[in-house]
């Protein structure tokens, strides 16, 4: 009787401790975050168009494309495939991206294809991909929009992402700033 008593106690302490104080306490840090913590959004004519740290899917060959999603952007079901490297299924799935991404980039060889443009993140979520990835399309956007390829590399340029101090992670280009960035370039 005497463990059953004290079982309780750390069942309802906990029950108050987690379901009550602690999303209270992370509500709390989250009104000192950008935006609230409602995320950070982008805006258009003040009008949200996506999130900074959630990707979309851009198809159009006059615009650039960002990483392969394995659950089409969706937020609610963030995930990877779970298929693995020799799955016959997910290499057709990567093949047929290939296929799909040589056919809108005829100028570009298929070794040349950074691995990004291929395979999903593992959240399938990634806003994000390298600076070579947005260069390697920069034949087929040009061509679409009649804009100079050496336009599209300053565009890239300037909305690359540098390392945290210079040194953590890579070097990043957020898909939809630059899409958005190359809408205004008349």
């Amino acid at each position: 009787m005497k463990n059953t008593f004290s079982a309780l106690k750390l069942t309802l302490l906990c029950l108050i401790f987690f379901s009550v104080l602690y999303p209270l306490a992370i509500m709390g840090i989250a009104h000192f975050a950008p935006n609230k913590g409602a995320g950070e959004v982008i805006t258009l004519n003040e009008k949200v168009v996506g999130f900074q740290k959630i990707g979309q899917s851009f198809t159009k060959d006059n615009y650039f494309w960002g990483r392969p999603s394995a659950v089409a952007y969706n937020a609610a079901g963030s995930g990877g495939s779970n298929k693995g490297a020799n799955n016959p299924e997910y290499l057709k799935i990567v093949q047929d991206r290939i296929d799909s991404f040589m056919a809108h980039n005829p100028t570009v060889k298929k070794e040349d294809i950074p691995a990004e443009m291929a395979t999903a993140s593992g959240s399938g979520l990634d806003p994000n991909i390298s600076p070579i990835a947005a260069q390697i399309q920069i034949n087929r956007i040009a061509k679409a929009r009649s804009i100079s390829a050496n336009t599209l590399q300053q565009l890239i340029e300037a909305n690359i992402q540098k390392p945290l101090l210079g040194m953590f992670g890579p070097s990043t280009v957020n898909v939809l700033e630059l899409n958005l960035a190359l809408d205004k370039i008349k």
